[in-house]
This record gives C-alpha cells, sequence and structure tokens, in this order.
C-alpha cells in the first residue's frame, strides 16, 4: 500500500466484516466507532439515506481525528421500495427472510472518506447490488434464526454466512453486499493519495 507519509487510516465502523475486509487488503486500520444516531437520519430515497448516514459518520470520526483518513460505511437492504434496517429482534428477522424469499431485492452501501488535515475533504460514493433469494422453507428460516446470524445485518441476514445457501443470483459487486465494495473504496482512496495496490 502506498500512501503519504504519517497517514493514518482510521475505520468508523463497529463491524468485524469491513474490518476483515480491509485487512484482508493488507490494510493497517484502527477503528474509531462513530457518535451517531441512525434514528436520527430519514430519507423517502435509500441511495440518500446511505450517504448521510455515511458521510454523518465519518465527518463524526473526522473530528476526533483529524490528521487521518476516515473510511465509513452505511449497508440498506431495499425490498419492494422498502428499506430493511438491522432486525430488532428473531421475530423481526423472520418477518424480513419471509418478505425476500424467492424475490430479488437491492443492496445498497454508500461509503465516506474524510480528512481534515490539510485542506478539509470529504468523498462519498455508493454501490448497489441486486441479490435473489430461492424460495425459503420454514425450517430453512427458522434454521437460520437459531444460528444468530441475522443479528446486526441488515435484512437480516450476511451473505458470507449461513444465508449463502439461499443466494440464487447477484448483480454487482459481492463485497458491497458484504458492506464495504472494494473496487469502489480502491478508487476513491486514490483521491486522497493512497493506492492500495502499490
Amino acid at each position: 500500500m502506498k500512501a503519504p507519509t504519517d497517514t493514518e487510516i482510521v475505520l468508523a465502523s463497529a463491524s468485524p466484516r469491513r474490518r476483515e475486509l480491509l485487512t484482508s487488503l493488507g490494510v493497517p486500520i484502527r477503528v474509531i466507532l462513530p457518535q451517531v444516531s441512525e434514528d436520527e437520519y430519514a430519507s423517502s430515497d435509500p441511495v440518500d439515506l446511505a450517504r448521510k448516514l455515511a458521510d454523518a459518520k465519518a465527518d463524526s470520526v473526522s473530528r476526533m481525528v483529524p490528521d487521518a483518513v476516515v473510511i465509513a460505511a452505511d449497508t440498506i437492504v431495499v425490498h419492494q421500495d422498502t428499506v430493511l434496517g438491522k432486525p430488532r429482534d428473531a421475530d423481526h428477522a423472520r418477518r424480513m427472510l419471509a418478505a425476500l424469499s424467492g424475490k430479488r431485492h437491492r443492496v445498497v452501501t454508500a461509503v465516506a472518506i474524510a480528512t481534515r488535515k490539510g485542506s478539509p475533504k470529504t468523498l462519498v460514493d455508493h454501490e448497489v447490488t441486486m441479490v435473489e433469494f430461492k424460495s425459503l422453507r420454514r425450517s430453512e428460516i427458522e434454521a437460520y434464526i437459531a444460528s444468530g446470524e441475522y443479528a446486526d445485518k441488515a435484512g437480516a441476514y450476511g451473505i458470507q454466512g449461513l444465508a449463502s445457501l439461499f443466494v440464487t443470483r447477484i448483480e454487482g459487486c459481492y463485497f458491497n453486499v458484504v458492506g464495504l465494495p472494494l473496487a469502489k473504496l480502491g478508487m476513491m482512496l486514490t483521491e486522497f493519495g493512497i493506492d492500495l495496490l502499490s
């Protein structure tokens, strides 16, 4: 990885999946959790909502570490124009999975990168991936709920785990569904003088 001297990269996310994706690329990161209440943000447009949340998270953390390059992201699952966030409980997750059964849905991940070093700069972009689920039997939904994997995941599933057994088709970036579109991120980081391939 090539970056300007003394550039610290901070991930503004509690997601272990995002951290794993960055470390798999050899990116040395520090994690700082953003001080953002997602409930305070609303928009009728899911893409706009994801972008606002990612931007707010990056801004929150860049105020704490002004010399760092801060990466933040927000992932939203959209089914028939309804945003499916993180499930409140097992019953809520069960309803989400039943709604996704046998149908296509969109996964939107917005990425924001910010720094206050020198000239303050923020870049926000997003990626959209289409995912199709097979028709799920009630027993499959119950087994998935029992696994606990649904917790803290938009749309009540993680494509990298047991829910991979539900996916029959994907159009677009797989890593976007995991929570961080890596090709998009790499292009964005070059605007901050960071080249992940060098």
